[in-house]
Parts: C-alpha cells; structure tokens; sequence
C-alpha cells in the first residue's frame, strides 16, 4: 500500500512543478491581476506541501499505525484536488470572466481536509502499538 502513495505523490510532486512553472511564467502573460497570480501561487504552495506530507505518509507505513496513515493519505490526496483543484480552475473561469461562485464553496471543504488529515497522522503516531 505504501508504495501506492509513494508513487502518486512522486507523481503529484512532478505534476505540482510543472503547474508551478506555468504559474511563474505561462500565467503572468495572461493575466496581470495580483489576487489571481496570488491565489494560483498559494494553491500551487499548498499542494507541493501536501505532496511531500503524502510522502511522509508512504515512509511512515514500516513504523505507525497503516489505518490512521491510510486515512491521513486519502485526506490529503482529495485534500489536494479540492483545495487546489477549486483554485486553479477558479482562475480559469475568473481570467476568461465567467462566474466563480458554484465552485467557490469547494476551496474550505479541501482545506478542511488538510486539517483533517494532519491530525490522522496525528493519531497514526500517538496509537503506535509499543
């Protein structure tokens, strides 16, 4: 199983530069607004985040409890694609101005994710069987 996240994030990880590089330098020559360079950079910052916590997960399945870790992957994974995702396609439809507003709600629920899943893996550490 652990093999699984580690190979997704290593993937993520390659996938979160690349968006990260267009971002730096494709995105600037479409659109000078500083809220949306802003808002695509954080969600590129908290994906990467997230993709090496993914990969913390994938090493930490030898030591601690796998049912925590499992849940604390998969928090972080949908965590990802939610918060991030919402983002990204928020600054498509706002640089071709069209509404954002149906997938606004979408960015807090994938931020609570993250939250949730950090205190998975706080709990896969604390429930380690001696």
């Amino acid at each position: 199983m652990h093999k699984n996240y580690l190979g997704i994030a290593a993937l993520l990880g390659a996938i979160t530069v690349a968006i990260g590089a267009f971002g730096a330098h494709g995105l600037q020559k479409i659109t000078s607004d500083a809220v949306i360079l802003h808002s695509y950079q954080t969600a590129v910052q908290y994906q990467m985040v997230h993709v090496l916590a993914l990969l913390g997960v994938g090493i930490l399945f030898e030591r601690f409890s796998a049912s925590w870790l499992i849940w604390a992957a998969n928090l972080f994974l949908v965590g990802i694609f939610l918060f991030s995702g919402s983002i990204y396609i928020i600054t498509y439809l706002k640089i071709k101005g069209m509404s954002t507003g149906w997938i606004g709600p979408v960015t807090p629920i994938g931020g609570l994710l993250f939250i949730a899943g950090w205190l998975a893996l706080l709990m896969a550490v604390q429930r380690k069987q001696h």
